[in-house]
């Protein structure tokens, strides 16, 4: 039988590319659901260099089941996340749910007070269900189109 065994190890360079299917494949499939098919290619326009450069440029975490990439999210030095995805053949298994107690346990670690996110209205009930608080919606614009998410926020517990 094969491990299922999931775990959150930090970012490498060499995660890139499979973060970005990752991502393309959350948006395109998950989130397709929520918002329409220009917004859908409005968020997934990102080319690879870029992409790479953003991975590294903050502080990222991948879950891996099985040996392959299921997720990630990252989070910067004032508790804010600014991406989480899951990819969906792994959706409704833990995934999200473990990064984000890795999130916490970090933002713990640094006596961060509480977590912020702008979540989407697909990952909006699962920010709620874990502790978060809508505190604004708002349209954003982004390559020419207007995506509703929610500034979300949850308290660390000390």
């Amino acid at each position: 039988m094969a491990d299922q065994t999931l775990t959150v190890r930090r970012f490498l360079s060499a995660d890139a590319a499979a973060t970005l299917r990752c991502f393309e494949r959350a948006v395109r499939g998950t989130a397709s659901r929520d918002y329409d098919a220009q917004q859908i290619e409005s968020w997934t326009e990102v080319d690879t260099e870029s992409w790479e450069r953003r991975r590294a440029s903050v502080e990222t975490w991948v879950a891996e089941r099985d040996g392959q990439l299921v997720g990630f999210s990252d989070l910067n030095h004032e508790g804010n996340i600014d991406m989480m995805f899951v990819d969906p053949d792994a959706g409704r298994t833990g995934v999200a749910s473990a990064l984000l107690a890795h999130l916490k346990s970090l933002a713990k670690s640094r006596g961060l007070g509480q977590l912020t996110v702008h979540a989407s209205i697909t990952a909006r009930p699962f920010f709620e269900r874990q502790g978060f608080a809508v505190t604004a919606e708002q349209r954003v614009e982004l390559r020419g189109s207007l995506l509703t998410n929610f500034r979300m926020h949850c308290a660390v517990s000390g």
